[in-house]
């Protein structure tokens, strides 16, 4: 059993109900934000907080907690939802994944936004397969640059709408171009490596924390680039691999027909996920 907040009630999950005059449900106004618990702590808080309050900013949304208060709830739902799972007799979950909703509330006439509702779940993690680490994946090309990119909304009809496009190629996702530049995938960003160099697209994309995490850890190994990507340069590539907070660091060996360098998962990417998992040990 997990627990939420909403609007400042605590209880399991499933006790929890959003009303149906929400302009989330209505207008699909909202946006959100995903982070892990690492050791019991949330990874990079002061980072997802800040992303946080950046798309709230842009959608004219007023935050209804400030951060300290936040994170005293996220602690009481990571303690309350172990606690509720101990019981089952179950092993208990030292980490969960953190989602944070914001909608635009309920609205008399269905457009204007009166007081926001902030919703905040623990889950459960989903982790990668571990095969695909060790395989990489395949994921296909989509002509598309997502609206308003910076802000992490809840608007992803475009990866579902492309959901049959996907499983009919074998492929694990998308990866949005335009005019030849690469963006990030639906739902996580993307790198490139050459050489020594790792490269990332610098515009139209949400700007990730494990990115941003990744491009430390990398710094002293690497020289780091954070400019367009263009589809031409994918010929070329050493080595792909894309960055999230459930994938960390997740290979790609296939975009579309294009086979990324020699097929295989690359040492540049072994070597970066290592760190990775490294770092959250001690977290």
């Amino acid at each position: 059993m997990f627990y939420g907040y909403f609007n400042g009630t605590i209880a399991p999950t499933d006790q929890l109900a959003v009303g149906i005059t929400d302009l989330g449900l209505l207008r699909g106004y909202g946006l959100f934000d995903y982070f892990l618990t690492y050791n019991g702590r949330p990874f990079q808080w002061d980072w997802y907080w800040a992303r946080f309050q950046n798309s709230a900013s842009r959608m004219h949304l007023k935050l209804p907690l400030g951060k300290d208060e936040t994170y005293a709830i996220v602690m009481k739902l990571v303690e309350r939802s172990n606690e509720a799972i101990s019981k089952t007799g179950k092993a208990t979950p030292t980490d969960v994944g953190i989602r944070f909703v914001l909608t635009g509330g309920y609205s008399a006439d269905s457009i204007s936004v009166e007081k926001p509702n902030l919703l905040i779940l623990a889950e459960m993690i989903h982790p990668v397969p571990a095969i695909q680490y060790e395989q990489g994946i395949k994921v296909i090309l989509d002509e598309y640059v997502r609206e308003m990119a910076e802000v992490k909304s809840t608007d992803y009809k475009r990866v579902i709408l492309m959901a049959e496009a996907i499983r009919a190629a074998r492929a694990s996702d998308i990866l949005y171009q335009k005019g030849g530049e690469i963006s990030e995938l639906s739902r996580s960003n993307f790198f490139i490596v050459k050489g020594e160099k790792i490269s990332t697209p610098d515009r139209h994309i949400l700007h990730g924390i494990t990115r941003k995490t990744v491009m430390q850890l990398a710094q002293s190994d690497f020289q780091v680039e954070e400019r367009p990507v263009l589809l031409s340069e994918l010929y070329d590539a050493d080595e792909a691999f894309t960055t999230s907070s459930t994938k960390k660091i997740l290979p790609i060996t296939q975009i579309g027909e294009l086979t990324i360098g020699d097929g295989h998962v690359g040492p540049k990417s072994k070597f970066l996920l290592e760190r990775f998992d490294e770092l959250v040990k001690t977290w």
